[in-house]
């Protein structure tokens, strides 16, 4: 499964998923809505603070993994997202299957950026404009990288009904993450199973976590 290109939604997960393709022009005249200013600061904070993490040489992998985590935790949607991306088989699970899912779910996003951030430490982000797009504000950034072509993404900020931001999803090259994500969700479990979706994201967190105990 592609479940590395889930996001990029968090962080400064714009860059290692899609420094590998080239950057579109994009449209420079400022949208007639503009949506919520603080998204803007709030993009701009996250993946300040997520490059400051990288660059700190006194931390060790382990230190800064543990913050990239926590930064994860606190400001990525992750029920919301875990929905979508089973949204065509809410309706035939179970609810201690949908439990399961969504318990091990958050872990395996964790693991799976927490791990490969430290490749793009060289990497930076700059927030072009936004657009309101009804309840979400889309904040259109450019990621760079020495040696690299540019890169375009569009982070989709929400807010929680007690006014906290989240990210909601991620638009890389005008590829939107979640269906992606969730196209191939729905064909692995056609193949194999809800149960085994849920087995296999249980036994991916399990040997990370054997790797760094054993680290």
């Amino acid at each position: 499964m592609r479940y590395s290109k889930l996001f990029a939604a968090a962080l400064i997960a714009a860059a290692p998923l899609a420094l590998a393709t080239p950057a579109a022009a994009q449209v420079s005249t400022a949208p007639a809505n503009a949506g919520d200013p603080a998204a803007r600061a709030f993009v701009e904070k996250l993946s300040g603070d997520a490059f400051a993490v990288l660059r700190d040489g006194s931390l060790s992998r382990a230190q800064g993994r543990a913050k990239f985590r926590t930064m994860l935790q606190e400001n990525v949607a992750f029920s919301a997202i875990g929905n979508r991306l089973i949204r065509r088989q809410r309706a035939t699970i179970t609810p201690a299957q949908y439990q399961a899912y969504q318990a091990a779910l958050p872990e395996f996003v964790l693991n799976a950026y927490a791990e490969r951030l430290y490749d793009y430490s060289d990497a930076s982000i700059k927030v072009l404009r936004t657009a309101g797009r009804g309840p979400f504000t889309e904040v259109h950034t450019r990621v760079t990288r020495p040696g690299a072509q540019p890169v375009d993404a569009i982070w989709q900020i929400g807010k929680t009904p007690a006014g906290k931001m989240l990210v909601n999803n991620l638009t890389v090259q005008g590829i939107n993450l979640s269906l992606t994500q969730e196209a191939d969700f729905s064909a692995y479990i056609q193949k194999n199973g809800f149960d085994a979706l849920v087995k296999f994201l249980k036994t991916a967190n399990a040997q990370t976590a054997a790797t760094r105990t054993a680290g």
